[in-house]
């Protein structure tokens, strides 16, 4: 069975996560980021899902609704909303409690096996290799990391191996560096693991599934990790969330993660295709249907619905669903929220490594 826990840190990305959770962010035009590790589990034969809903659950209830866009509204099985308990009946922060709220889903369902992930990683995973991995190494828990590229600011989890894979040490820090190897928030084990850590950990004061669950009691376990090798974005902060849409306008990126075998399933518009008129210059740009380009768009990301009037020029920009940029205006390292509207000769620009970010709605 799959579960995907959306109780993660938005402290970073508060703008964009003020309505809704990290993990129902608009990416790469047409999808949202919980879809790809929904779609990673449905390709590898998961058929029961468990989603861990937030506080503010509406935006991914919307998206995801009876799970019928990834083969999940199913008379057995299928997706399951998982909700958190109220505050009056556990006042305790963290995502045990969640946890421990639920786990008569977790200990009724039929599958052997359990494989935990966050929402907010951008990936294509093949799980049946993870699996036969971990029964290769007869692991008790085998968590999925990647060896970081560069360095990068905000909270992660990152372990030591051993040549064969067994984990050495795991700790939750600050920044990461080049070389380290980086937790995917990916844990498999054993249902029967999983149940008794979620209640040995709440009935012992824990609150967080992580660090009191496994970090604290990595001791007990024969704990083994497993490098995913290709194409790995965490967005956990306002740049992290625009260098992976960026990232996505590379070819090379693109087709490992949506040209592949595994597709990545999104929920599904029936929009009429874009329309190119005979002013519109687009380079290098990933533009979603319904769109209506009159301008010219350079090295950016245009959502459904979005319309370019004559005389704009957007540039390494990210514009989401239904935004009308009308005539003359100038958008250079912008992210525009849903709905927003820059009236005519408007110039907005923000910094390379930090865009301008314009909240929903808004009338500029």
């Amino acid at each position: 069975m799959g579960i995907i826990n959306l109780q993660e840190d938005n402290s970073l990305i508060r703008e964009l996560t003020d309505r809704r959770v990290v993990e129902s962010l608009p990416f790469a035009g047409r999808y949202r980021l919980i879809d790809f590790a929904l779609s990673s589990m449905v390709n590898s034969g998961i058929q029961n899902v468990g989603i861990m809903l937030p506080d503010k659950p509406r935006s991914v209830l919307d998206h995801l609704r009876s799970g019928k866009d990834w083969d999940l509204a199913r008379r057995h099985d299928g997706l399951f909303y998982l909700p958190a308990p109220h505050d009056e009946e556990s006042r305790r922060r963290g995502d045990l409690k969640n946890f421990y709220y639920n786990l008569d889903f977790f200990e009724h369902s039929s599958q052997k096996y359990v494989l935990l992930a966050g929402g907010s990683f951008v990936y294509n995973i093949n799980f049946n290799e993870l699996l036969r991995f971990h029964q290769n190494t007869n692991a008790d828990i085998t968590m999925v990391y990647y060896t970081a590229a560069q360095e990068a600011a905000g909270r992660s989890t990152v372990i030591e191996t051993a040549e064969n894979g067994l984990v050495e040490d795991i700790a939750e820090k600050p920044a990461i560096y080049d070389g380290s190897k980086v937790s995917m928030n990916v844990f498999l084990m054993e249902k029967r693991i999983f149940v008794e850590m979620i209640r040995y950990s709440y009935e012992h004061g824990g609150q967080d599934l992580l660090l009191d669950g496994i970090i604290r009691r990595a001791d007990e376990y024969n704990i083994y990790a497993y490098e995913h090798d290709g194409y790995v974005a965490h967005v956990d902060s306002t740049a992290s969330y625009y260098k992976a849409n960026m990232d996505i306008l590379e070819p090379s990126v693109w087709e490992e993660l949506f040209m592949g075998e595994n597709s990545i399933y999104t929920k599904v518009k029936d929009e009429v295709p874009v329309q190119y008129k005979d002013t519109a210059v687009v380079k290098n740009s990933l533009i979603a249907n319904g769109c209506i380009i009159r301008g010219e768009v350079e090295n950016s990301i245009l959502f459904r619905g979005v319309t370019i009037e004559e005389g704009v020029k957007v540039k390494n920009s990210i514009i989401m669903q239904k935004c009308d940029v009308q005539e003359n205006s100038l958008l250079e390292n912008v992210i525009c929220d849903k709905n927003v509207v820059i009236t005519k000769e408007k110039w907005l620009k923000g910094a390379q490594n930090y865009p301008l970010i314009v909240a929903k709605n808004v009338v500029i």
